[in-house]
């Protein structure tokens, strides 16, 4: 569930409070009916909650562990982001001795 990086994105809006879908979308520049598939496979694992109010549905985190994943899968994805840039770096010249 946490391996998709726009469901991320989506818990890390959702993480100073409730949002409804067009507040997500608009905080995100993204296709509603995209967020809205991904808001339902969260709501579906019990990652987030939802309420009506209305005619607007206002998704929040489901349990605050959550964002302490998503903590730990950001750092680990830009631990391998920067390991894989450190390989494709070139390797530097060692410095040549002056005569």
């Amino acid at each position: 569930m946490l391996g998709e990086p726009q469901r991320l994105r989506i818990l890390q809006t959702l993480e100073n409070g409730e949002r409804t879908v067009g507040e997500i979308v608009e905080s995100l520049a993204a296709n509603q009916s995209n967020i809205s598939k991904h808001l339902q496979s969260l709501y579906d694992a019990g990652i987030v909650g939802r309420r009506r109010e209305g005619n607007s549905i206002y998704y929040s985190i489901g349990d605050p562990v959550v964002l302490t994943l998503c903590e730990l899968v950001c750092q680990s994805a830009t631990a391998d982001a920067r390991t894989k840039l450190a390989e494709l770096a070139p390797v530097k010249a060692a410095p040549r001795a002056k005569r």
